[in-house]
């Protein structure tokens, strides 16, 4: 039997465009704690981390109080989002089908993300992607990226090794729970953080488009 290839796929900004979402909660949950709002450019650089992780870098001189606060109303302005139809966390172009053609290559995904368990859960099943999914792994389960923790158990679930591993985002939270979890690294250009940044924490690579992304992979 041919070792297991499994390849890890962060969500928000890899497989999904949800930077609107992230910040329209974020400016509703600041003002709600009384908090300034937090530059949009600054509110893109976190996504991908534990949203109380998040919101300790985005609020560093906030009492623990407010920054409860600013966690408790985010989940709820995201949750109303979702429930109002309002919410918009478009696929990037040629996921669809790069997932697809993986699955039917032998391949093993999982995703790995700071989402919680019912956004990802949602973001799959909207987009017809949940079946496709061997293992998933959320913040609400593990430590903030980029700790290793969810990578690892993403491996443990499906019996990969690391050697045959592939953790695929786009930032460099993602490269660097790469690296600790000793898997390859591949980083993605439409996410969150410049190439640059991901080549120096540790991504082999970075791919352009999905096309190129499937190039990597199978390499």
């Amino acid at each position: 039997m041919s070792a297991i290839r499994l390849a890890v796929f962060d969500c928000d900004g890899t497989l999904s465009d949800g930077q609107a979402g992230v910040c329209h909660a974020m400016d509703a949950a600041f003002a709600q704690a009384g908090l300034a709002t937090p530059p949009r450019a600054q509110v893109r650089r976190i996504v991908g981390l534990s949203l109380p992780q998040a919101v300790r870098q985005l609020a560093p001189d906030a009492a623990a109080e407010q920054r409860a606060e600013v966690v408790q109303a985010y989940k709820i302005a995201f949750r109303q989002s979702r429930e109002d139809g309002s919410l918009r966390e478009p696929l990037f172009d040629g996921i669809v089908d790069l997932l697809h053609r993986l699955h039917a290559a032998d391949w093993t995904l999982a995703v790995a993300t700071g989402k919680s368990d019912r956004g990802l859960a949602a973001t799959l099943s909207a987009n017809g992607l949940s079946d496709l999914f061997a293992a998933t792994h959320t913040a609400d389960r593990h430590p903030s990226k980029p700790h290793p923790a969810m990578l690892q158990a993403a491996m443990d679930d499906v019996l990969a090794a690391p050697a045959n591993t592939f953790m695929i985002g786009d930032t460099v939270y993602d490269m660097q729970m790469a690296a600790e979890a000793g898997t390859h690294a591949i980083g993605v250009a439409w996410g969150y953080h410049e190439a640059d940044e991901l080549l120096a924490a540790g991504a082999r690579s970075v791919a352009q488009d999905a096309a190129e992304l499937e190039a990597l992979l199978n390499g």
